[in-house]
This record gives C-alpha cells, structure tokens and sequence, in this order.
C-alpha cells in the first residue's frame, strides 16, 4: 500500500475550504457546481499578466471533466502554445506511455498547467504569472474535484503543497492535503533529458495506479 502522510494544505485552508473565484450565477459554489466552460468563460482572452501579449494560443486544459486523477504540469511550451492544448509534444507522448502503469488512459484524465501561457524562451513562470493564473486553476480543480492530483515538476508540487522543497525531495509517497491525494513526481519531459530519472517517474505512477486500485470510486 502506498504510503501517505499529510502535507500542509495549499489549495485548501485549515478547514479544508479553498479559495472561492466569483463565477457568474453561483454564490459560493460549491465542488463539481460550476462547469469547465464556465471557468473558461470567465478566463475569456486573458491579459491578466504579460504572457498575454507574447503567447500564441491560451492553454487551458483538456480532458475528462469527471476525472479521478488530474495531472498538474508547469506551462505550455512552443507545440502546446501552437495547438491552444496542453501535453501535446514530446512530453506529451511520454506521459501517454506512463499512463498505462497507473491503468489510465489519455481519455480518463484531465491535464492543466500552473500557468496558461507560454513564458518566452520556455522560461521559468514568474511569480506574479503564477498568481494571475492560480484562481483559476483552482476553480478547475473544484469542477473537476479529482480524488488525486499528481504534480508534474517542482512548480506544480510547490503550487500545490505549498512547500519550498523541490520534486526530487518530495517525490515516491502521497500526500493526503484536504480532499486530494497528491504525488509529486518528475515532469515527463525532465525524464527525456535525465533518463535516469524515468524509472522513478514510473515508480510514481505504478503508486498512484495501487492506490485508486485500492480505493475505489464511491457510489454517486
């Protein structure tokens, strides 16, 4: 059984509420209440930081709207922001090839980013980018209410977590921090580079296939 041990929470207060963003005709929505395309809505054609005058395409996110298991990566990079959908290059087709250990397919998840445009030169977002962005990441965490989020690379686990630590750290248990229980693990396209850190990648993804194995969804 994978191991577990609580993380301080991120997305959530001490009371397990996360911060609301005001959607047009809810009122302090609660999980799963207002739809992705609401959220999208609102995003509109975001210029909310600079990244809105340099990126091609906004890239919101893309997948099962009722998924069990929501991936968390750092940005679009130069074939995400081309094609407006996130993991579509090279790090894309990796991650397709490590969903099988964790007994996902493509069409089971749903992948966003901690930022929705791409920095210049795939460089690291900023802080202020991140904050722009955050809100409404966390409204599409709330519609989709996974059960786990698995964080792809330092920015989305110390988004998530809140922590300072780095992935490599953090990386080979699950953190339970509210509702959600997380794995931190190596972006896919890290492990193009650092090979060596692939097979840890896959260690990650073989945990968070035993542990929705042994939880398995409740009945509605």
């Amino acid at each position: 059984m994978p191991r577990q041990r609580r993380e301080r929470p991120s997305l959530a207060d001490a009371e397990g509420i996360m911060a609301v963003m005001k959607i047009p005709g809810h009122d302090h929505q609660k999980p799963r209440e207002v739809t992705l395309e609401e959220v999208r809505a609102v995003l509109g054609d975001c210029h909310l930081c600079a990244l809105g005058q340099t990126r091609t395409n906004l890239v919101f996110g893309v997948g099962n709207p009722h998924a069990r298991v929501m991936f968390i990566g750092e940005g679009p990079g130069r074939n995400e922001d081309l094609q407006g959908e996130p993991f579509v290059g090279a790090a894309g087709q990796r991650l397709n090839s490590l969903l099988a250990l964790a007994g996902l397919r493509r069409e089971d998840i749903y992948i966003a980013n901690v930022i929705k445009c791409r920095p210049p030169s795939n460089r690291n977002p900023q802080p202020d980018e991140i904050a722009a962005c955050s809100p409404f990441l966390r409204e599409q965490i709330r519609s989709i209410w996974p059960d786990v989020i698995v964080c792809l690379g330092n920015f989305a686990t110390q988004f998530v977590l809140r922590t300072e630590q780095g992935v490599t750290k953090l990386r080979g248990q699950l953190y339970q921090t509210g509702h959600f229980v997380v794995c931190p693990t190596f972006h896919p396209a890290a492990t193009i580079y650092h090979q060596d850190w692939l097979p840890l990648l896959e260690s990650d993804m073989r945990m968070v296939g035993a542990w929705l194995a042994a939880n398995p969804p409740k009945e509605a």
